[in-house]
């Protein structure tokens, strides 16, 4: 399953985030990001807009092709 499928507030770990180009991988990293975190969905826009999650009290917006592309398991 992939961070796309989830749909708001629902909760999901972190399992992997390699696939996404590495500039954005840097910048979930540096914004704490790690696999087994977990996250929820805290919004989702319309038309293929962006995600909004929330992992470890930061909420983090991400663009839904990155989003197809980050591995989670559902809680």
């Amino acid at each position: 399953m992939v961070l796309a499928d989830l749909k708001q507030k629902e909760r999901a770990r972190m399992i992997d985030f390699s696939e996404v180009n590495e500039l954005v991988q840097r910048r979930l990293i540096h914004l704490g990001m790690k696999e087994n975190a977990e996250i929820c969905i805290k919004r989702k826009l319309p038309f293929g807009g962006p995600f909004m999650f929330e992992t470890g009290g930061q909420s983090v917006g991400i663009r839904l092709q990155d989003a197809k592309k980050i591995r989670v398991e559902k809680l």
